[in-house]
């Protein structure tokens, strides 16, 4: 709470909630609270905190895609969109691919199923999407790339559909405003005293429509911030 009210932000967006509705009371003044809970208990999950109230909030992107509606992608509330009336908020916690790339099919149809969503959303107004996107996209953006090729996190699969996300018509806000700056990461493993060395990964995003990178004042990451093998990370618009 410390931190939840010294950065102050207007949207707060959290990923990997693990709970299921009616499992905690948060007192938040001042915030409206919009969540997405995974049927499978202690699983997944995300959460929006507005100071701002929806217009709307959407909790699936299986009906997104072309053909029939996907409807396992919706089990494990992996989104949260909200509606403002500038923009859309998009909060997403992509599925991990899984060791042995085991998830590879699933992971595939989700890529495609929310880059067909937030498309869509698109067409209405700007979206900023934020989350765990569980991918590092370039090799700056892991402290150890040649070991970790076509591993889960850097294969050439997951990497692929990020740059499909990206050429839809979004920007990734913090390399765009520090496209050669190495040492940007948002993920450490606990082992091997990982995070004090900062061999980590950036797997964490702020991405935007490209017509709101004018206003993108920055795209801070909080890596001072502990409590999570992730540390937080923001957008600041104007």
């Amino acid at each position: 709470m410390d931190h939840f009210e010294a950065l102050d932000a207007d949207v707060f967006m959290l990923q990997e909630i693990k709970l299921q509705e009616g499992q905690i009371q948060l007192d938040l003044p001042g915030y409206h609270q919009s969540w997405s809970y995974a049927e499978k208990k202690g699983y997944s999950g995300t959460a929006i905190f507005s100071k701002e109230k929806p217009l709307q909030v959407l909790h699936e992107v299986g009906t997104a895609g072309a053909g029939e509606p996907d409807h396992d992608l919706d089990r494990e509330g992996r989104i949260t969109a909200c509606e403002f009336e500038d923009y859309w908020v998009v909060n997403v916690y992509t599925p991990n691919i899984q060791p042995e790339l085991a998830r590879m099919d699933f992971r595939m149809r989700w890529d495609d199923a929310f880059r067909s969503f937030v498309s869509k959303l698109d067409r209405d107004k700007p979206v900023i999407i934020g989350g765990d996107l569980n991918c590092a996209h370039e090799e700056i953006d892991l402290a150890r790339p040649k070991p970790n090729i076509g591993k889960p996190g850097f294969s050439f699969e997951e990497r692929g559909k990020f740059s499909e996300l990206l050429a839809a018509g979004f920007a990734d806000s913090l390399r765009e405003l520090n496209p050669d700056v190495p040492g940007l990461y948002t993920w450490w493993s606990y082992r091997a005293n990982a995070r004090a060395n900062n061999v980590g990964w950036r797997i964490d995003y702020f991405l935007c429509s490209q017509r709101l990178m004018p206003s993108v004042v920055d795209a801070p990451i909080y890596a001072d911030i502990h409590g999570s093998d992730h540390c937080p990370l923001g957008l600041i618009l104007e």
